[in-house]
């Protein structure tokens, strides 16, 4: 189903939203930006309709705390509280179902579902797909939806969309085309934007930086790995224990600025069970105009993941020695 969405799947889509008598939307586990984001951004335009709706995540047990300043939180509920039938089900930003974690055994339950995607990967398992790895963001397709089922967008609504697209472009560094253009028009709903984006990408409590000092002690260089170099840091369950899951997740932004190295990994152990590792990839082209960045998506994939190009990441099992070697050994 990946591809570039199209008039009839909007329209599919409008015409599910139209017709609910009650939706919940799901996010992936780890929320981040885009896709609670997105799932705020339907809920205030359901709500204003009178429509009942609920947003849910897996995975951790509270929202992130930059994410909490986002409209529409009111509408968050806990996995508990999350139905097992529902009228219409919406999925955002979700490259597979695993991404939903133990909140994926509620796709049976749907009269409905849609899937609101921009992943390369996701190969479409909604009753109506929207679904277009061309976007920034997926709160860019989310108001390609609203504009087509006629929402206005506002201030809170644009909040909500803006978040997304600010952190998947990596404050526009990332950005493709149409992605200033859709920021204009956000922002000239009268959003702060230079707020938003310090709250989400550049606020961290102290106990991030002797964190970020433990793990950065461990960072290391594969010059070889796919012609390009890798870098690559630890994150051990004992240096989070201070910090929230938005702390952990940075480490991969600042390790990836290492000039040796085209690829860059993150490994983190999980809590209670530390054989369980999650692994976040980032890559990019060796310079301007050039396209020879490796394509980390496929790497993810080869071990169960998934993503973008140059973001992707995974879950794997073993010791540090185990999952670092096993990723050198699959780059070549």
């Amino acid at each position: 189903m990946t591809g570039v969405l199209d008039g009839t799947q909007l329209d599919a889509a409008v015409a599910a939203l139209a017709a609910a008598r009650s939706v919940t939307v799901l996010c992936h586990v780890q929320p981040d930006a885009d896709t609670i984001g997105s799932g705020l951004a339907l809920a205030l335009a359901l709500d204003r309709r009178g429509v009942p709706v609920r947003v849910s995540f897996a995975e951790p047990a509270e929202l992130p705390t930059s994410l909490r300043t986002l409209p529409g939180v009111r509408h968050v509920v806990a996995p508990a509280e999350v139905p097992q039938e529902v009228d219409l089900l919406i999925v955002v930003d979700c490259g597979a179902r695993s991404r939903l974690g133990a909140l994926a055994d509620r796709l049976p339950g749907a009269a409905t579902t849609v899937v609101i995607d921009h992943h390369r990967a996701n190969d479409g398992f909604g009753t109506v797909d929207l679904i277009d790895e061309t976007a920034a963001s997926t709160t860019e397709l989310v108001t390609r939806l609203l504009d087509a089922w006629g929402v206005p967008i506002d201030a809170e609504i644009a909040h909500c969309l803006f978040a997304g697209l600010v952190t998947d472009t990596g404050s526009f560094r990332w950005a493709r085309a149409g992605s200033h253009e859709l920021a204009e028009r956000l922002l000239a709903t009268g959003i702060d934007g230079t707020e938003i984006t310090r709250v989400l990408l550049d606020t961290h409590p102290f106990s991030w930086l002797p964190m970020l000092a433990t793990v950065l002690s461990t960072a290391v260089v594969v010059p070889e790995a796919a012609g390009v170099g890798m870098v690559y840091a630890l994150v051990r369950a004992a240096d989070t224990h201070d910090v929230g899951p938005e702390e952990v997740e940075s480490v991969i932004d600042v390790v990836r600025t290492t000039a040796e190295a085209g690829i860059a990994a993150v490994f983190k152990e999980a809590r209670g069970q530390n054989d369980r590792w999650t692994v976040s990839l980032r890559s990019r082209d060796s310079a301007p105009g050039r396209s020879d960045g490796v394509d980390v998506a496929a790497v993810a994939s080869g071990f169960g993941g998934g993503g973008h190009r140059f973001a992707a990441g995974y879950t794997t099992y073993g010791t540090a020695e185990s999952v670092v070697r096993a990723l050198i050994a699959a780059l070549g």
